[in-house]
């Protein structure tokens, strides 16, 4: 898989707060992502009540709408102004509280209790602290993640992940020498070696 001159590249944590603070985010999606929508019933696959995952999730508007079906939605980003935004801006009420696990880590929880956004790295999640799920949406994560995470990144998603889970991913394909990323290319023949 040529990734190009992408292999070595790092973002950091504060790269991406700082994104997150200047507004620099043209990877949010105002009205939800139409590949979910179109495949939602792959998602789904016929069920209800699922408990979805997010990964990297900053303000997706889309965990509202699948709260909204009744499935119960679990969200991680390191930027608490996204995670404290995506509440502000549908109008829900949450609660805050510390995750004594994870060291400097907050969880945001709707009333309703369907929503729980966690403020840390995704490295300092586990299905100990978090459980499994029964679906995952990565619109943005993979590709945001360092190339050279990647494979710590899929172990930690297949960890996971219930048996019979679903997982939709989203990519995207361009020249990496042309293109410093994020969002990072991913080949397909990485996507393969590295979920199965």
């Amino acid at each position: 898989s040529d990734v190009g001159p992408q292999k070595e590249r790092v973002m950091t944590e504060e790269e991406w707060l700082q994104k997150w603070e200047m507004g620099n985010i043209g990877f949010h999606k105002e009205h939800g992502h139409p590949l979910l929508q179109k495949y939602l019933d792959v998602l789904l696959n016929g069920r209800s009540g699922l408990r979805i995952f997010f990964p990297l999730c900053g303000k997706a508007v889309e965990m509202k709408w699948l709260a909204d079906m009744g499935h119960s939605v679990v969200g991680v980003d390191v930027s608490e102004q996204a995670l404290k935004d995506f509440f502000s801006e549908h109008s829900l009420p949450y609660c805050e509280e510390p995750v004594p696990e994870i060291s400097g880590g907050k969880m945001f929880q709707s009333t309703s209790g369907n929503i729980s956004l966690y403020c840390c790295s995704i490295y300092d999640l586990s299905s100990s602290l978090v459980g499994k799920f029964d679906g995952v949406w990565d619109r943005g994560a993979l590709v945001a993640v360092n190339p050279c995470d990647r494979q710590r990144y899929a172990s930690l998603m297949i960890n996971l992940m219930e048996k019979n889970s679903s997982y939709l991913l989203v990519t995207v394909s361009y020249d990496p020498y042309k293109h410093k990323g994020p969002p990072f290319y991913v080949p397909e023949s990485e996507i393969k070696s590295l979920f199965g």
